[in-house]
């Protein structure tokens, strides 16, 4: 077939079009490494050591842009031998191999094929030479010639081997060497011999091949590399067809998953590599303690456990683990972030806001004994974790010690909305009212993420300042007043005594460290969460021990539980750095406190000792008669003489309250309980009638609406509600 001059032409003028575009396209080394996007995102910890690598990209397997030292010399000898064999002699175009292929087809022969891996990586570089489903054109073949030209004259040849080596598909979604490495042999590419590099090479002819043809072309790779044509590749395609199964390259590696996460979900196109506030070792030693120490506890049905480490001074977050992986049947649940109950972690910030208030010192006697509360949903009956109550104790025993009642009884004086107000002050994401949650507010009823509760009690550590938590480095964070300084560092004295938390934990306890330490501990109800959050000089740590799934623990307090894991990380913190306690801030009194004798008898109700005292608080002596006129739960005083004595006013049952009568319970065995504070000399009229004298009298229920009265001994009303009670009773009550 002969060619007319106009058809010459065209050509002519095409294949020149095709040239110029070529060069016009031509992308610099720099430019093609800079623009290359792996599918994962490694994440650095602050030394720059790579403690997490997460899939980000859910349509390619792309691994990390390797340098052509990183590579096995076996694999690049193996990928010049199967693709380009004077790939070192040309310079773009084997002209070679194309005489040999346009002679080959000129009879209908098979050739080797004339594209370079030159021309393969200009291909690859520019879609406009990239073979359609019926082959390439005529231009796409001369444009891609000279693509392949202009490359080596701008390239050196190392960097076109490096580029095409990470740029190669390979089989299904990978791509570069660096994913085909870690996803068939598990290794990285530097590792691979001369039979995993024969496979590789194999790949990059027949992606999708089957694996005894990938077998065979290997086998050929790998003789004409050895130099030796009687190799013996018995096993290479059992071999071959094990490789093609694998897929090692999981979509997430290392110890820091949950965090990773939280770094990448902000941001709308992941990078390549993030550097993160985490501490490799710190991060290392946490994760082994947690799992460890959750091993011990399997026994118990404990699985899941989480940790996390703060800078005091710049909130970065310096350890994440945000479950116990493989003990784990819920490890994609992030425990820093899961909202849980903290039960008794909530109690110190009740007691700052109290003494803040000038409510309560950190000597004040409070009243651990039985106690119930009407509200108009029915009687709330707080109870101490070990059932038992220990009388009159100071607050700061009944903080350190964590009993409940008093704590209850604090929450009266402050009021849940108010102390909703100062947790959400503190950074506390509660989603409810103080009105929802009650007085059980003050045993940590709320859901808390641990994250946020470790942030919290960092405010505690930086004098009541509250700032954010972070993830890079913070020159200058940003603080805002959340409690009050002086209040903040009495709850720290209480938090760090031994002493005072011995009524409930011991005197050997391991709470206790060798440093100025301060932690509380706290479990939800029916054990299903347990937690230790306290803080030194410079870091804060939080831990958590529970279940994903909810379900209780068997027998794990508090210093069984979070408490050993807490106490190992921040002696690792400390191993060779101190921690000072806390300067006093100024409006700080300290002076000797002495208390009376406890009502049984006996000797005082605690030691005498030196004690802190917001300045105008503080008095030598605290005994029985020197606390508020009612010290009830529904007292709202606070010291003798700071405030003046509240009215005569019925405490309890709220107004409006229905009761039920229980038809289980024989009626003349059913008490409700009347409550006032006020004078002495109190007196109870229900329906117009006197059935009662003093603060609390007990009064047989009977069916019917009811009008109470407090009035005084003149007769005079002091206060009146209504209630009603339901049920049927036996016997009419006498008038």
């Amino acid at each position: 077939m002969a060619f007319r001059p106009s058809a010459c032409k065209f050509l002519a003028a095409a294949l020149a079009t095709a040239a110029c575009a070529a060069a016009q396209a031509l992308p610099a080394f720099d430019e093609v490494r800079r623009g290359f996007h792996p599918s994962e995102t490694l994440v650095l910890s602050r030394e720059g050591e790579v403690i997490q690598r997460l899939r980000t990209d859910a349509t390619v397997r792309r691994g990390q842009w390797l340098a052509l030292a990183d590579v096995s010399p076996a694999l690049r000898q193996a990928l010049v031998q199967s693709e380009d064999r004077r790939f070192y002699a040309h310079s773009g175009v084997d002209w070679q191999a194309v005489s040999a292929a346009a002679w080959a087809n000129l009879w209908n022969e098979k050739t080797r094929g004339a594209s370079t891996i030159t021309m393969q990586l200009a291909g690859l570089l520019d879609s406009d030479w990239r073979a359609g489903s019926g082959g390439r054109t005529v231009v796409q073949k001369a444009g891609q010639a000279v693509a392949a030209q202009a490359l080596e004259r701008h390239w050196r040849k190392d960097q076109i081997l490096e580029a095409y080596l990470n740029l190669v598909p390979f089989r299904g979604e990978v791509v570069g060497i660096d994913a085909l490495s870690r996803t068939l042999f598990g290794k990285a590419a530097h590792g691979l011999d001369a039979r995993e590099a024969a496979v590789a090479a194999a790949l990059v002819r027949a992606p999708n091949a089957a694996p005894t043809t990938v077998a065979r072309r290997a086998c050929g790779v790998w003789r004409e590399m050895e130099r030796n044509a009687r190799l013996d590749c018995t096993g290479l395609d059992m071999f071959a067809a094990a490789a093609l199964r694998r897929r090692a390259f999981d979509a997430s590696e290392g110890i820091a998953p949950h965090l990773a996460r939280q770094l990448l979900r902000a941001g709308t196109a992941p990078p390549a590599t993030v550097r993160s506030t985490v501490r490799a070792p710190l991060q290392r030693f946490a994760v082994q303690t947690l799992q460890q120490h959750l091993r011990e506890l399997q026994g118990r049905h404990v699985e899941d456990g989480a940790l996390v480490v703060l800078d005091n001074a710049t909130g970065e977050v310096l350890a994440w683990v945000g479950s116990s992986g493989p003990l784990s049947r819920a490890g994609e649940v992030d425990g820093v972030l899961a909202l849980r109950q903290p039960g008794s972690t909530l109690k110190p910030f009740l007691y700052a806001q109290a003494i803040a208030e000038r409510r309560l010192s950190a000597a004040s006697l409070v009243d651990d004994a039985p106690e119930q509360i009407a509200t108009a949903g029915g009687l709330y009956i707080p109870q101490n974790y070990d059932r038992s109550f220990k009388g009159w104790v100071s607050a700061r025993t009944a903080l350190a010690a964590s009993l409940n009642v008093p704590a209850v009884r604090t929450l009266v004086m402050v009021s849940p909305d108010a102390f909703f107000a100062q947790l959400r002050a503190l950074g506390l994401p509660l989603r409810e009212s103080g009105g929802y949650y009650g007085y059980s507010l003050a045993l940590g009823s709320a859901e808390v993420p641990l994250l946020a509760l470790a942030n919290a009690y960092r405010a505690l550590a930086n004098g009541g300042r509250a700032g954010p938590v972070a993830y890079a480095p913070v020159p200058r964070p940003a603080f805002v007043p959340a409690l009050d300084a002086r209040a903040a560092f009495v709850v720290g004295d209480i938090l760090g005594d031994a002493n005072a938390r011995a009524r409930t934990f011991g005197s050997d306890s391991v709470l206790a460290t060798r440093f100025w330490s301060a932690v509380k501990t706290g479990t939800s109800k029916d054990m299903r969460d347990n937690w230790a959050v306290g803080w030194s000089e410079r870091y804060t740590v939080g831990v958590w021990v529970g279940n994903a799934s909810g379900a209780p623990m068997w027998d794990v307090s508090g210093t069984a539980g979070a408490a050993p894991v807490w106490a190992a990380v921040m002696g690792f913190l400390h191993a060779r750095e101190p921690s000072r306690a806390p300067a006093p801030p100024a409006g700080l009194v300290r002076m000797p406190t002495r208390f009376g004798a406890a009502p049984a008898g006996g000797g005082p109700i605690e030691a005498a000792r030196e004690e802190w005292f917001l300045a105008g608080t503080q008095q030598p002596l605290f005994a029985i008669d020197s606390v508020a006129a009612s010290a009830g739960i529904s007292s709202a005083g606070g010291l003798k003489g700071l405030k003046e004595s509240p009215p005569a006013r019925i405490t309890a049952p709220a107004p409006g309250t229905i009761v039920a009568l229980d038809p289980d319970i024989p009626p003349a065995r059913q008490r409700l309980r009347f409550a006032a504070e006020g004078p002495a000399d109190l007196r109870w009229r229900m329906d117009g009638r006197p059935f009662g004298r003093g603060p609390r009298v007990d009064w047989l229920p009977w069916p019917g609406r009811h009008a109470v009265q407090l009035v005084d001994a003149r007769g005079a009303v002091l206060d009146e509600l209504r209630i009603e009670v339901r049920g049927a009773a036996a016997v009419q009550p006498p008038p």
